[in-house]
């Protein structure tokens, strides 16, 4: 029954995106283990977007629904790509609270991604509404993988590595949304982690990371104000460079920085003479500067 709902609404198409490769996400590739193949459906380019995750636990109160309702729109609305992993709960939330307000999400799933795969089977519907709103589903498994308890935890590296940070909503102690969080930090992602009633077991995950040094948030302009200097934030149609090559390096800024200039030169594959040369032009043109050692960003002045 599914197979044939699901057919009548999008037609299965599943493309295979390498390591390496121009459409494989910057960010995912620096993460320690990245995956060697992403498997994709629907629109591939928002894996070169501004992504944010939000996860929490499938067992959600009224408390963590409102929440993630209120930070999901608001981070949707600021050109955030939403990313989560298609659970219940927290995930699914996500993931509709974006599609109301016509912003853009990405599933990960811990799953092979035909039809027959995706699961929760009751949130088989909003994986549709999500392919049939410009979103993406991705994962690393190939054909035929069904989800599986050791999948979950290799999946949420991905979710967090796709992103520029990872928002906690709800969540017990021990749980998987602490994995992601861990990772997150790990991955040298930022955590944030909205608090809640200290007699909750599921506020006891977002208020131990908060303990622990996760960003204590409590409207959604905590977020963004992190990201302030981010292209979301600025009209980035001034800065550009006076070449191809320039463009590119701006480009790679803007999606994942400060870069080192190895990492600029393993991304873009040119030699190295000559993109230092480049970067040292730019530098003397005020497009980009030094925020570290051998470390470079967009110079948003």
């Amino acid at each position: 029954m599914i197979t044939n709902i699901f057919n009548a609404m999008i037609k299965p198409t599943i493309e295979k995106i390498k390591i390496g490769s121009k459409d494989y996400p910057p960010l995912l590739a620096h993460i320690p283990d990245p995956p060697k193949v992403l498997y994709c459906r629907g629109n591939k380019t928002l894996l070169k977007t501004d992504c944010f995750s939000v996860v929490g636990t499938r067992k959600l109160t009224p408390y963590g629904r409102e929440a993630a309702e209120f930070f999901v729109r608001t981070l949707s609305q600021n050109s955030f790509t939403i990313v989560s992993g298609l659970a219940l709960g927290i995930d699914a939330i996500a993931h509709k609270t974006t599609l109301d307000v016509h912003g853009k999400t990405i599933a990960v799933l811990g799953s092979s991604i035909e039809d027959r795969y995706i699961s929760p089977t009751t949130n088989f519907r909003l994986a549709i509404d999500i392919l049939n709103n410009d979103g993406l589903i991705i994962s690393e498994y190939e054909s035929n993988i069904a989800a599986a308890d050791f999948t979950f935890p290799r999946r949420n590296r991905i979710v967090s590595g796709l992103s520029l940070g990872v928002l906690v909503i709800e969540g017990n102690e021990r749980s998987g949304t602490l994995i992601t969080a861990r990772l997150a930090a790990e991955q040298s992602r930022d955590v944030f982690a909205i608090p809640g009633n200290i007699f909750s077991p599921k506020s006891a995950g977002p208020n131990s990371l908060i303990q622990k040094g996760a960003k204590l948030v409590v409207h959604p302009d905590d977020i963004l104000e992190e990201y302030q200097n981010l292209k979301i934030c600025l009209d980035k149609t001034k800065i550009t460079g006076r070449n191809p090559l320039e463009n590119i390096i701006i480009e790679m800024l803007n999606i994942n920085s400060p870069l080192s200039i190895d990492a600029i030169i393993d991304e873009t594959g040119k030699e190295a003479q000559k993109i230092v040369a480049t970067m040292s032009l730019m530098e003397m043109d005020g497009l980009i500067k030094e925020v570290g050692p051998g470390k470079y960003k967009i110079n948003t002045k």
